[in-house]
């Protein structure tokens, strides 16, 4: 599968996205609210590589408890793949576990995406791109 990003957890987007300015990123857009999960997301792209910057917006964050317990790290890498059902039931079938329900993502112009989870690699995220 093809990396569509490298997902880090950030507490504030601004300052974040000044660090990575530094390092060559330009922002890839606005800084997209996410409702659905609660975040800010900010994409930046620097040479084809692609980062996304993502932000809890309050406790009730799917990363709030996360980033109280690492801080700002990469967190996740997120695939691209044909039919999202497959992929992941293929995946489940390695031992990877759901980790949430398969839902549109509005900062990837609706596509379908989902996070697996495997005790060996840790947290990665599918998005269906067809």
């Amino acid at each position: 599968m093809k990396i569509h990003h490298i997902g880090y957890l950030v507490k504030n987007i601004e300052k974040a996205a000044l660090e990575f300015e530094k390092a060559g990123y330009k922002a890839e857009g606005e800084c997209i609210y996410d409702p659905i999960r609660d975040i800010d997301i900010l994409f930046m792209i620097n040479s084809g590589y692609r980062i996304e910057l993502v932000s809890p917006k309050s406790c009730q964050s799917v990363v709030s408890e996360t980033i109280k317990k690492m801080g700002n790290t990469p967190y996740h890498i997120c695939y691209c793949c044909g039919c999202i059902e497959q992929e992941q039931q293929r995946l489940r079938k390695e031992g990877y576990l759901p980790v949430g329900k398969i839902e549109p993502a509005v900062a990837i112009e609706g596509n379908k995406v989902c996070f697996m989870l495997s005790r060996q690699i840790g947290l990665i995220e599918l998005v269906e791109n067809k």
